[in-house]
């Protein structure tokens, strides 16, 4: 049996978002160890094979030298984005398999500080950049306020460091990244969370409107069961508080409603209807929470495949929710512990998420790894729990694949 090229590599990822604040595709990163050479032709395939029409655009980061100067050497015209870091541009050797790979139509980016951006004639073998804003660079996008009276003529305030096309990383500003966004910046590696939480920290969190506003919509044209519970998964604080209500003493339920599904079925979808009636008028359309959500719905779908992808349903949900509600403390500002203790949740999920122990742990620890390039805390938890590397890296690239897009119209 031909071993997968999974087995010899540690993934990561990092989500990509644009100015709707969208998915707008994802940065994966490939590590593989000094001594192993990678056959990149082998990973591509494996990509292509995972990957179909609606899965998000890719940016692959190889994290070695021998793996990019492979990727740029195999791949073939239509493969994913390839990221070149600019400083190894100074190795002639992929200096010159960068020349070769953009003369066969290889989509390129270059990585680097926009203040060492290449010159024209390296620059034009990349269809775009992934940049770093210096500190002061950031300075001068975010001094662009009016200018008082009697104070000298500051230089011209419609000039921004920021280049329209390209995408930033590293944006840990809410007031930056805006900036970036509304200058046209193609998107964004990673999200400003902490910041975006801080500036909202005396506002408190609402559930989505557009995720509530679908969810009556599917009550109204009764679909499944299923597709409600699925729908409320998408946002933690709706799925928080509806376990709250449902468990309260107002509606009087003689059991504790410890799951999404059995909470439905006991209130009714009349009832359910109401209540989110009720939850409508103070919901959030806050476009900069969208990524925060949508980066939680991540986490707990691959939390759910890397513990056991056939595990019933019942577990299933019971794993989702605890993944989904392991960064409630950072929304509502309290101790995760306090807020779980309000609703009756099996002690599983307070073991993972508050003490960090417990059947859980190990595939909840993983998942948040997996959201960086450290590969050598990939490694560790893999030793530590036993767990099969390409197994972790197959669970992934089958998240990472179901993505949802939003993609442009066609044309008329």
């Amino acid at each position: 049996m031909v071993q997968s090229v999974l087995g010899s590599l540690i993934l990561g990822y990092r989500p990509l978002w644009n100015r709707a604040r969208k998915l707008a595709g994802v940065q994966l990163y490939v590590h593989n160890e000094s001594s192993l050479l990678v056959d990149a032709g082998h990973l591509l395939r494996t990509l292509a094979e995972l990957w179909s029409a609606s899965s998000p655009p890719l940016l692959i980061s190889p994290q070695t030298h021998q793996l990019l100067s492979s990727l740029l050497e195999s791949a073939p015209r239509g493969s994913p984005w390839i990221e070149v870091r600019g400083d190894w541009l100074n190795d002639s050797t992929i200096f010159n398999q960068v020349r070769a790979a953009h003369r066969r139509g290889l989509k390129l980016v270059w990585r680097g500080e926009i203040a060492n951006l290449p010159p024209a004639e390296v620059a034009r073998c990349f269809d775009n950049s992934l940049l770093t804003l210096r500190a002061e660079d950031a300075i001068a996008a975010l001094q662009r306020g009016p200018q008082q009276p009697g104070t000298p003529k500051p230089p011209p305030r419609n000039i921004s460091p920021i280049l329209a096309g390209q995408m930033y990383e590293n944006v840990a500003s809410r007031a930056l990244m805006e900036h970036c966004l509304d200058n046209n910046a193609l998107a964004l590696a990673g999200w400003p969370t902490e910041d975006v939480l801080y500036s909202m920290r005396h506002t408190p969190q609402q559930p989505s409107h557009a995720v509530i506003h679908r969810l009556m919509k599917a009550i109204d044209h009764e679909q499944s069961l299923e597709t409600f519970e699925d729908i409320m998964s998408e946002d933690p604080i709706l799925s928080y508080r509806f376990m709250i209500y449902t468990n309260s003493a107002a509606l009087g339920l003689r059991t504790g409603i410890d799951s999404l599904r059995r909470g439905m079925v006991m209130m009714g979808y009349e009832s359910i209807q109401r209540w989110l009636s009720d939850q409508l008028p103070h919901s959030s359309t806050e476009p900069n929470m969208q990524p925060i959500r949508e980066a939680m719905v991540m986490r707990a779908r691959l939390t759910t495949l890397l513990l056991n992808p056939g595990m019933e349903n019942e577990l299933r949900r019971e794993i989702y929710l605890c993944a989904l509600l392991s960064q409630m403390d950072e929304l509502l500002r309290e101790p995760l512990g306090t807020i779980l203790r309000r609703i009756p949740l099996s002690e599983r999920i307070y073991d993972a998420t508050v003490l960090h122990t417990g059947p859980y742990a190990p595939s909840l620890q993983m998942a948040c790894a997996l959201e960086n390039d450290d590969a050598s805390v990939i490694r560790r938890l893999c030793e530590e729990h036993e767990m099969d590397l390409e197994e972790v890296n197959r669970a992934l690239l089958r998240v990472l694949s179901d993505l949802e897009v939003e993609r442009p119209a066609p044309p008329r």
